[in-house]
This record gives structure tokens, sequence and C-alpha cells, in this order.
């Protein structure tokens, strides 16, 4: 089972990057409205562009929180960038970013190329280097932009931002437990089938064609079986979540804060009453910048949070769900904690 403990190990801070346009969310279903598609979904807004990679957002994000934490970036030792859309194919990301952030040339830098579930991951990566001690300060960048999911860039649901959370080395620090998992039979209810080793880019890669619901595709642009992916997330998010609880005596009632990926509403609203969870205990951020992979979690902590929330200590049980199919539950509490305000670029 992939449980995983942690000691001596604190989230110092958040902060979050999101691009200055905002688009309104519109139907391109014949049979709904825009209000009825909104209802259902959730999303209201979102934040896209023509001109943000994801790793632009992670830097001005990473730069406000760094500033905001007072940290010197000479004695930040690590740097994990989790994405689906890194600048190239080569080099990692994460290079780029340690250059570009000024940081020692003697930083451990990595890529991670997972999704929804990314953030618990890229915690439970980060957590594995901190909690000897040998490393003491990390930056881990999550999100994902200029994804090639509509040729028109205006996807009604996802929207673009990259996260950063600074972790830190802290003896006698709260615990931190995980809980992944992965069912790789569902590796197709997401993907892009074309580009990759597999099926290598070619002449009719970029041929474009339009759906029944009149969104144009070609070879490498983003796919999901919907049906799929909404039975397994309402399913595999509640269930990971119980066991998580049950394994550490977690009471779920006295959680303070439940933070999903944000998938869509209908999704979310099952699993929370699944949990037993109101919703003035759920921080959200789908309804103004809608589904941002990676960085939904932390992006909600940062919007609906501040530092203040966190001068007394907070509990908070965070579950992604999605690609890969893959899935991961982070169970942790904050205690002056900083929140940077949101970086609009």
């Amino acid at each position: 089972m992939a449980f995983l403990d942690f000691k001596n190990v604190r989230i110092a801070g958040f902060s979050a990057g999101v691009p200055k346009t905002v688009v309104k969310t519109k139907s391109r279903n014949p049979k709904y409205s825009d209000e009825e598609f909104i209802a259902s979904v959730g999303v209201k807004e979102k934040r896209v562009d023509a001109v943000s990679t994801t790793s632009d957002l992670c830097y001005h994000a990473a730069e406000q929180l760094i500033s905001d934490l007072e940290w010197d970036k000479s004695e930040i030792d690590a740097l994990i960038f989790v994405s689906q859309y890194p600048d190239y194919i080569l080099p990692a990301t994460a290079c780029i970013l340690q250059d570009r952030l000024g940081l020692s040339k003697e930083c451990y830098a990595m890529d991670m190329s997972l999704g929804c579930s990314g953030f618990v991951y890229g915690l439970s990566t980060v957590a594995s280097l901190v909690e000897t001690g040998n490393i003491k300060k990390v930056l881990l960048l999550v999100g994902d932009a200029k994804r090639p999911s509509d040729l028109s860039l205006l996807d009604p649901l996802f929207g673009y931002a990259g996260c950063a959370t600074a972790i830190e080395y802290h003896p006698k620090t709260s615990e931190i437990y995980i809980h992944n998992g992965t069912d790789g039979s569902g590796y197709d209810a997401i993907i892009i089938p074309e580009g990759g080793a597999r099926n290598p880019f070619n002449e009719h890669t970029l041929d474009v064609v339009t759906d029944e619901e009149g969104v144009r595709r070609n070879g490498i642009c983003s796919r999901m079986n919907g049906m799929d992916v909404f039975s397994f997330a309402i399913s595999t998010a509640p269930k990971s979540i119980k066991k998580l609880a049950e394994r550490h005596q977690i009471n779920l009632a006295e959680i303070d804060y439940l933070v999903l990926h944000q998938a869509n509403k209908s999704i979310n609203e099952r699993v929370a009453k699944k949990l037993g969870f109101g919703q003035e205990r759920i921080l959200n951020s789908m309804e103004y910048f809608g589904n941002t992979s990676s960085a939904s979690i932390p992006l909600s902590i940062v919007a609906q949070t501040t530092t203040e929330t966190f001068k007394q200590e907070k509990s908070l049980m965070t579950c992604g769900f999605g690609v890969g199919l893959s899935w991961g539950t982070g169970y942790f509490k904050l205690k002056d904690c900083v929140i940077s305000k949101i970086v609009e670029v």
C-alpha cells in the first residue's frame, strides 16, 4: 500500500501565478445555455492566454513567495517542477527555472510529469528529500498552461495557473501523511494520442477534426472520456481519503479544510457529500479559475485563505485525482504559513 508518513517537514508558504486575461465561460453545446452549462460545471471564468507557459507562471509565483518569506535564494537546496506541459521535451524545465530564479548551481532540480494528482505526488517527493535534514529548503512548483486541449484556447473548463509551495526542514513539526495510487489500465481516459514515442508526429498529426460538440482538435490535442473519469473520481477520491483517515485515526469531522482537485462542480460535490463535508469547510478555486490541473489544490488555498488564516494551526485534507489514472491524498497541518497574494502575469 502506498502510504507515506513524514516527520520534520514544514510547509512554510503558498503562492500562485495566473494570466491577466479573463475568459468568461460559454457553452459550446447548443442543447445548453451559458447559464445552464456554468451551473453544471461550476466554472464562471478562467485565466487563459496565448503567451504564458507553465514555467512563466511558476517563476512569478516563486519570486513572490521567496520575497514574502524573505528566503535567501542561495539556501534553496532543491526545486521540483510538476507539469504535463514543460517548456521543452528536453531539457527538464526545472533546470531552466533554477537558473531563471537565480538559485545555487548545487540546487537539486527535477521534473515530474503528472497532472491532477501532481501536487500530492510532488509533496511526497519533496518531503522525502527534506525529512532527513540533508536538504533544508525546497520549492515545489506545479501547474499547467498552454495546454493544447482546444485549438481555440477557449476550453470551457480548463484554466492556466502555476503555483509555488515552500517546504523546509523543521524538527518536531506536525507530521504529513500521504496515500498515493495508480490505475494505469485507464491510461487512455485522458490522453494526448500523438507526438510521443508510441505514436510519433506524422504528416496527419495536425489534421483538424471537429467533434459533435464543435471542439476542434488534432493529434496533439488532449481528449478525455468524461464518463470514465467521472466514475473513477467519485469512487476513488473518497475511498483514498477514508483509507488515510482510518490509518491515522483522523476524525474527518474535525478537519478544518477539505481541498479537492478542481475537476468540476458535480464531481467535487459528490465526493464532499460522501465524506460529510459542508461548503463552509471546503476550499475551492474552480469558479473563477477553472480546472488548473496540478495547481488546483494550492491555488484553492491561495484563493480562499490568507496568512492570517493560519496564525492558529489548521488541519487540511487534500486529494488530487485524474490523468494516469492516478490519485494522491495528503493530510497536513499549517501554522504560521505565508499565503502570498495571487500574481497576475
